[in-house]
């Protein structure tokens, strides 16, 4: 009789058993009103820090301030309402346009 040999077993594999991944959505938000030269990139990259997001936040020519974050659609709509919360004195008009991720943020800045 000859022995056979039978390869090792593997470790069973979890990773069916994970949560599946949450999609990721980006976006791209205009503020209108008073929200140059009142803080208002700093108090946005101060909350940014209070959650998983990343992306950017700027002033533009225009007088407006333009933020671009991805993270979970839940995770987004508490990061905005933060903002709205924190700056809702300075803000009087919002446009954002959603979209799908492109995950090329590492981290959330201020841009220049």
């Amino acid at each position: 009789m000859i022995a056979e040999e039978v390869p090792p077993q593997s470790e069973p594999s979890f990773s069916s058993f994970r949560e599946p991944e949450k999609t990721r959505q980006r976006r791209e938000v205009r503020y209108r009103g008073r929200v140059q030269g009142v803080g208002f990139r700093y108090t946005v990259m101060s909350i940014a820090r209070r959650f998983a997001v990343t992306g950017w936040v700027r002033n533009e020519p225009d007088g407006t301030v333009r933020l671009v974050a991805e993270a979970t659609p839940a995770e987004l709509d508490r990061f905005l309402a933060a903002i709205a919360r924190a700056m809702d004195r300075y803000i009087r008009g919002i446009d954002i346009h959603e979209m799908p991720a492109t995950d090329e943020f590492s981290r959330f800045e201020i841009r220049y």
